[in-house]
């Protein structure tokens, strides 16, 4: 195999150009074998084999420093700078991670995991390079759907005054996650479309070409004009019109034509922009079928590219999804936003049912906070589905475009909590802490799936900010018999005993239940509080838990900075009482790639080691 020739990087300058083909074959059937084991994004890795292996056949590493924009189709990368036994260990605990990371390797020149960064990155490490009286390429990548985040056009915009080689590479295969949307996409569309275009490119080069004495001058006087064939032919060129050289576009799957169009970026004393249309999910029928189901995929059967182990219940996304589309019937004033994830949020059935209440406004979070700002003010009743780890983006438009007019924007949190598998990036535990900070904001957590119908309802007829925070995975269904009506800023008493208060935040719950009968086993009473609402919490259910408790235990998926716990003890301090408070939450600090079971015992918060800790602090009170 081909394959086995490459254990280090730049092994692949070793195989001959007429391997290539070959080579990508066997490169692609590696990644859909591991990744039908162990999960992970397939569709935009087999779409960027090719690409990846272009880029690696044109420059040298680590020297050379590409920066992959998400990283999610950086599984190639990997592969040709040594990592092919990292693959068993994928996105698992310990194991390699999913995404780009310098701890990783040194051809891993910068870690990414969100999308719209690579271009800005880019143009620090090109800086860098040129401050340092270097002379090494520095190349962005970045694909279509990034193109709808703004940060990637303020970068573009700062790129655009070098005097000195900076190379983007637009990987165009018109998708983010789910299909493409905007203007954006529809002007890339018009682009890789237009047989005119190639043609009457051709066809003019061709016609100056055969002109006897002077074609060969004008030929090459204009491919030196900086408007280039593209503007006879594409008036208005976008990124031309940027100050960006734009060269393509080019077949992403043809690596000579790519390889050689690198070459001759390296040799532009500016920014210059390589448009390379590529296909997502290629080679793999089912995920060239089905891209955004094979963006991120479970571990899945080869033939078919059914995941191996279905869902069999409910999760909260489904529970969401259906209380969208009842609320929608009742209210033609609600409208849904989501960025460039209709699809991971359970917006399509909205999308679907209500067309003309739906707005996908792609991959740019604080565009769709500040739109659904204007959507409130204008009178209507704007839903915003994001996950978490994302929303964090728009936290300047939450504060001053919502939370400062007193807007009723819902804000429905998605992935909150430890998610997993995709690491640091995207781990949703800061959400509690980033908007409880902001004034007006109100933050509740659903403790079961029932209770999540019940807050949707709740939040929509709100006349101010509120966001309901969710976890990824299966739905919750314990508890079913505690079904309290939801009243503002108020928790629900579940069990009311003695000794110890357990005060737990959503996911929680079902963890505190686990706790409380360990502790019962241990000999303890035990009461459970649904906290509910975060901001504000409930301080009579506080002072309540501090008169009748020698100790109070809150419990929350979210960093320990700015969490409940931390109010609560706010609270307690005023009360002057004796009751001992412990706080359980998520260490300060990044958590890395895992399942989350195993995450949540790492970093102390399952049950057992809640007990644990419990039963050894109730040892000194």
């Amino acid at each position: 195999m081909l394959l086995e020739k490459i254990n280090k990087a730049n092994d692949i300058k070793k195989i001959k150009p007429e391997e290539y083909a070959r080579l990508a074959e066997e490169i692609r059937e590696f990644l859909i074998q591991k990744i039908s084991q162990t999960g992970g994004h397939l569709g935009s890795n087999l779409g960027a084999v090719e690409l990846t292996m272009a880029l690696h056949l044109a420059f040298h590493l680590p020297e050379d420093k590409i920066v992959w924009d998400v990283g999610h189709q950086s599984y190639t990368h990997k592969l040709l700078t040594g990592r092919k036994e990292g693959f068993d260990s994928l996105r698992k605990y310990g194991g390699m991670s999913g995404f780009p990371k310098r701890k990783e390797s040194d051809c891993d020149c910068f870690d990414t995991g969100h999308s719209s960064t690579s271009i800005s990155a880019g143009l620090g490490l090109v800086k860098a390079r040129d401050i340092k009286k270097q002379n090494h390429s520095i190349i962005s990548v970045i694909g279509d759907g990034s193109l709808t985040g703004g940060m990637a056009y303020e970068a573009m915009n700062n790129a655009a005054k070098l005097e000195t080689n900076f190379i983007i590479v637009l990987n165009d295969n018109n998708m983010s996650i789910s299909e493409n949307v905007g203007g954006v996409s529809k002007y890339l569309n018009n682009i890789r479309t237009t047989d005119a275009y190639l043609g009457i490119k051709d066809s003019v080069y061709n016609t100056l070409k055969d002109m006897p004495k002077y074609g060969g001058k004008v030929v090459e006087s204009i491919r030196k004009a900086k408007s280039s064939f593209k503007h006879l032919v594409v008036p208005g060129m976008l990124f031309e019109d940027m100050g960006l050289t734009y060269l393509g576009p080019v077949d992403g799957h043809d690596i000579p034509a790519m390889v050689q169009m690198f070459q001759e970026a390296k040799r532009i004393k500016s920014a210059v922009l390589i448009h390379v249309i590529t296909q997502k999910g290629k080679g793999f029928a089912p995920a060239e079928r089905h891209p955004a189901r094979f963006h991120g995929a479970e571990p899945f059967d080869i033939e078919t590219g059914i995941p191996t182990k279905p869902r069999t219940c409910a999760s909260y996304t489904d529970i969401f999804s259906t209380v969208m589309t009842k609320l929608g019937a009742r209210d033609e004033n609600i409208v849904a936003i989501t960025a460039a994830m209709p699809d991971g949020t359970g917006l399509k059935r909205f999308r679907n049912l209500y067309p003309d209440r739906f707005f996908d406004v792609g991959i740019a979070e604080e565009h769709a906070v500040t739109f659904a700002a204007g959507l409130a003010a204008g009178g209507l009743k704007p839903v915003v589905a994001i996950y978490s780890s994302f929303l964090q983006r728009a936290y300047d438009q939450i504060l001053h475009d919502v939370c400062i007019q007193n807007l009723p924007v819902v804000f429905a949190i998605d992935r909150a909590g430890l998610v997993g598998s995709d690491g640091e990036t995207h781990q949703g535990i800061f959400d509690l802490s980033y908007l409880s900070s902001i004034p007006n904001m109100h933050v509740m957590a659903p403790k079961n799936k029932w209770e999540l119908s019940d807050m949707m309802k709740f939040a929509v007829s709100f006349p101010a900010p509120i966001a309901v925070r969710y976890p990824r995975g299966e739905a919750y269904d314990g508890l079913s018999e505690y079904r309290a009506p939801v009243e503002y800023g108020k928790a629900e008493m579940i069990h009311a005993e003695g000794e110890i208060c357990l005060m737990a935040v959503g996911s929680m719950v079902k963890e505190a239940e686990k706790v409380r009968e360990l502790l019962h086993e241990a000999g303890y009473q035990c009461s459970l509080v649904n906290a509910r609402f975060v901001k504000p919490i409930d301080e009579n259910a506080v002072g309540w838990a501090a008169k009748n408790h020698l100790l109070v235990v809150t419990m929350e998926e979210n960093v320990a900075s700015g969490g409940y716990g931390e109010k609560v003890r706010a609270y307690m301090d005023g009360l002057n009482g004796t009751c001992q408070l412990m706080s359980i939450t998520v260490p300060d600090e990044y958590v890395e790639h895992g399942n989350v079971d195993l995450l949540k015992k790492e970093i102390g918060i399952d049950a057992e080691s809640i007990a644990a800790k419990i039963l050894k602090e109730m040892e000194t009170v």
